[in-house]
């Protein structure tokens, strides 16, 4: 079931990632080290542990020197342009938002080739999306965006359960499409208006 974008999904949503992973070392002021790591980080954590949930190893980044070299172009892009590009428009969280759509479907397709169930599909789409994040926020001191109020792992889920809903009525290419859109759209949106799931404990304050 292999697309003929993929191999442009996997490499545009490795480098979003890698992109968005550099700004937010540089937020922190790390030294380009640093920063590069965090780049890796990003890119390559949900991708490795999914692999490694389906036995697929070594791992894809290991054996496919586009995602090095992907990478590094995203990480020496963000260490030449990012202050000028930073004023045109908030380049992590767009990036963050294309790369959470990308690897979410990769995820789901990867899992749908080893003939898992819907929802264990999704499950590992939204690994494969959300646990590069998770990583580079741990390693950057900040509590991960998958474990706040914040829609973001939700957003993974909900384009998962649109693509397979839609492969019921429509062709597969324009169910992938419309599932990273879903994600895509989702996320960034709810930057924009400040959508969040729900609190369902008390604030601290309350006795």
């Amino acid at each position: 079931m292999d697309l003929p974008f993929d191999d442009i999904m996997d490499v545009t949503g490795t480098f979003s990632f890698a992109l968005a992973g550099s700004l937010a070392g540089m937020e922190k002021r790390l030294d380009p080290f640093g920063v590069l790591i965090i780049a890796f980080v990003t890119a390559i954590g949900g991708g490795t542990i999914r692999d490694l949930l389906l036995g697929s190893t070594p791992v894809s980044w290991l054996s496919d020197f586009r995602a090095a070299a992907t990478i590094l172009a995203g990480f020496f892009i963000a260490l030449l342009f990012a202050s000028r590009l930073k004023r045109w428009f908030p380049l992590l969280s767009f990036f963050d938002a294309l790369g959470l759509g990308f690897f979410t479907l990769l995820g789901i397709e990867k899992a749908i080739n080893h003939q898992l169930q819907p929802g264990i599909c999704i499950a590992l789409g939204t690994i494969t999306g959300c646990f590069g994040g998770v990583l580079r926020d741990v390693l950057l001191n900040n509590v991960p965006l998958v474990f706040r109020k914040e829609i973001y792992a939700s957003a993974s889920i909900a384009g998962g359960i649109v693509f397979f809903l839609l492969q019921l009525v429509t062709n597969y290419e324009l169910a992938y499409l419309a599932g990273f859109s879903i994600i895509v759209c989702l996320r960034l949106l709810a930057l924009r208006f400040n959508w969040s799931l729900p609190a369902w404990y008390g604030s601290s304050e309350e006795k």
